[in-house]
């Protein structure tokens, strides 16, 4: 068990640090465009929908069928677990102060807290299910499992790092405070991965609920923050061609690694 919360947090944290990776172009002074940005979040997009999909619900129903009886009994554990993935990072949206790029303040009043932190709160919201879902990858099946899962996301941590110091430079923050805010937000995911990790590690009946519980909270970070996000500005074929690329490369990469 230690080794596999050990490979949960290690492979969480390192899809965290490429958030700070994906940041280092503001510091070079170079601030990308409105449409670099918007494929970019395609690209996390198109990542997070293959990994939920290829990498948690499919082996999800493939555990089920293992530890629970046959019929419809294992199709449904993974519809409830997903509907309360969905559900938890819903409540997390509604109840916690943040706010969106461009939407304004969301949530319980929040007018003592600084405009920085609520852009920690919407990213924390976004990446605690991404480390959770690698944690989880690694407690199913150890290197096999989480690999895929954590080179994925982690290729997916890059764009969106970039977006959220661009998004903060814009803000009026300055270029070192911007990259360091976004390297800040990715250290949320080893949190994730721990618990994701030890979810399955005390039970490997909880392992179909658990990898379901992940895919459910990341499609709903897609469906309700990213994809609208990118489509808001008049992007949305470089979005879809985006999130195309991200699809086909996370799918190869799982069929490759896993």
């Amino acid at each position: 068990m230690e080794n596999t919360l050990l490979l949960g947090f290690l492979g969480s944290l390192t899809a965290g640090l490429l958030t700070a990776v994906g940041a280092l172009p503001v510091l070079l002074g170079k601030t990308p465009s409105r449409g670099f940005r918007d494929l970019a979040l395609g690209f996390a997009a198109g990542v997070m929908l293959a990994a939920s999909f290829f990498s948690l619900i499919i082996p999800a129903l493939d555990a089920a069928e293992i530890y629970y009886s046959g019929g419809p009994v294992p199709a449904a554990i993974v519809c409830i677990a997903i509907l309360l993935g969905m559900g938890a990072i819903a409540l997390l949206n509604e109840h916690l102060p943040h706010e969106h790029f461009a939407q304004g303040r969301e949530g319980p009043e929040a007018a003592s807290l600084r405009r920085v932190w609520l852009f920690v709160f919407a990213i924390t919201i976004h990446n605690l299910p991404e480390g959770m879902a690698v944690g989880v990858g690694f407690g199913a099946n150890g290197l096999e499992g989480g690999m895929p899962l954590a080179i994925g996301i982690g290729l997916q941590n890059m764009p969106e790092g970039l977006a959220v110091a661009v998004a903060l430079m814009g803000e009026g923050y300055s270029k070192w405070r911007s990259w360091s805010i976004a390297a800040l937000t990715g250290l949320i995911e080893p949190i994730g991965g721990l618990f994701g990790a030890s979810i399955v590690s005390v039970s490997q009946i909880l392992l179909p609920w658990g990898l379901a519980f992940a895919a459910g909270a990341m499609l709903y970070v897609i469906s309700h923050e990213i994809i609208p996000e990118t489509h808001r500005c008049g992007h949305q074929k470089k979005a879809t061609f985006g999130l195309a690329m991200g699809l086909v490369i996370m799918l190869f990469l799982d069929v490759w690694l896993g």
